[in-house]
């Protein structure tokens, strides 16, 4: 077991950096949500689907990482606010196709646009580096991200 000089092991400490990232984002996501009356669930679905003209549910899932029961709690709730339409795949019924609406869009530019929102502080704490440190941050966090997959594909 390797110990840096005070103390902490380094793989522990790189761990506790992440949460601690991962804590804030948590924080400044409840707080926008909240500002913009939805859901963490529904804000992170609008936020994913809003780049691009349309995704399938599965598609929005697999990019969010939420079980089934949430997505669909999720996206019920965006398209009863009318910030998301649903419509049924031409060749595939049983899949559900999601665009933004032109009241969500708005809601959307208005989210991007807020100081307080997550969009804002990682665009702020990203020009922060230079972009070296930004390109050496994602290439270790890539790799990172490898190896951690590759521990749970083997049931680590």
């Amino acid at each position: 077991m390797s110990l840096e000089k005070d103390g902490g092991i380094r793989s522990e400490k790189l761990l506790h950096s992440f949460w601690h990232v991962n804590h804030c984002i948590r924080r400044i996501v409840q707080r926008t949500a909240l500002e913009n009356d939805l859901t963490i669930p529904q804000y992170a679905l609008l936020i994913t689907l809003a780049p691009f003209e349309e995704m399938t549910q599965k598609q929005l899932g697999k990019a969010t990482f939420f079980p089934k029961s949430t997505l669909s709690q999720a996206v019920e709730g965006l398209v009863q606010a009318e910030l998301i339409q649903r419509n049924p795949v031409e060749d595939n019924r049983r899949e559900m196709l999601l665009t933004l609406s032109d009241k969500g869009q708005l809601l959307y530019n208005k989210i991007q646009s807020q100081e307080s929102s997550i969009l804002q502080a990682f665009e702020s704490a990203t020009n922060s580096l230079s972009e070296k440190q930004y390109d050496d941050l994602l290439t270790s966090q890539r790799q990172i991200i490898t190896l951690l997959e590759e521990a749970i594909e083997r049931g680590e």
